[in-house]
């Protein structure tokens, strides 16, 4: 059966919060053009809406939207990462990473979030900090890595994973202890 009680809850939510869609969009896309963030939107309404019919209930609808919106804000900046500066493309590895360690929390996308994520990979220990760098902002692959280095695939998964658990501590003693994030 479907459900109209979505579509009527997602047309108002789309109708009175398009402009702060829109600047959730540009803040998370530096640099981008009106037309590109109102695409990104269309294209999110456009497919919630052709699925909403069929869809279960929306509970909360404005974390829903927000949710979809920040996925296709990260496919979006995949796509076009050959065409990012460096800044951009260290600020979507620090997006991803973060997204990571919290697990597609609403906090990925905080400011503080990243300044306290970029303090915290540099008092990683060396080994620590070498592994994140090279596989979470350069791109090489762990059989790279143990190719280049000498160290066993598996210890190199070790150590990220370990690195990743520390970052994700860090991060929550500091939200915990300063409600900055």
């Amino acid at each position: 059966m479907p459900n109209t009680n979505n579509d009527k809850t997602l047309k108002s939510f789309f109708s009175s919060e398009y402009p702060s869609l829109k600047a959730y969009v540009h803040s998370k896309i530096k640099n981008t053009a009106d037309r590109d963030a109102e695409d990104i939107i269309q294209e999110v309404a456009l497919k919630i809406f052709s699925r909403s019919k069929n869809a279960s209930p929306i509970t909360n609808v404005t974390g829903f939207v927000y949710n979809a919106i920040k996925n296709k804000i990260i496919d979006t900046l995949r796509t076009k990462k050959n065409n990012l500066s460096f800044e951009e493309k260290t600020e979507l590895k620090l997006v991803e990473l973060s997204e990571l360690i919290h697990e597609n929390s609403s906090e990925i996308y905080s400011d503080n979030i990243k300044i306290e994520l970029k303090k915290a990979i540099r008092e990683l220990k060396p080994n620590y900090q070498s592994i994140i760098i090279a596989i979470d902002f350069e791109g090489y692959s762990y059989k790279e890595i143990s190719y280049e280095t000498g160290i066993p695939e598996g210890t190199l998964m070790s150590r990220r994973h370990r690195a990743l658990s520390i970052l994700a501590k860090k991060l929550t003693h500091k939200k915990r202890t300063t409600h900055l994030i």
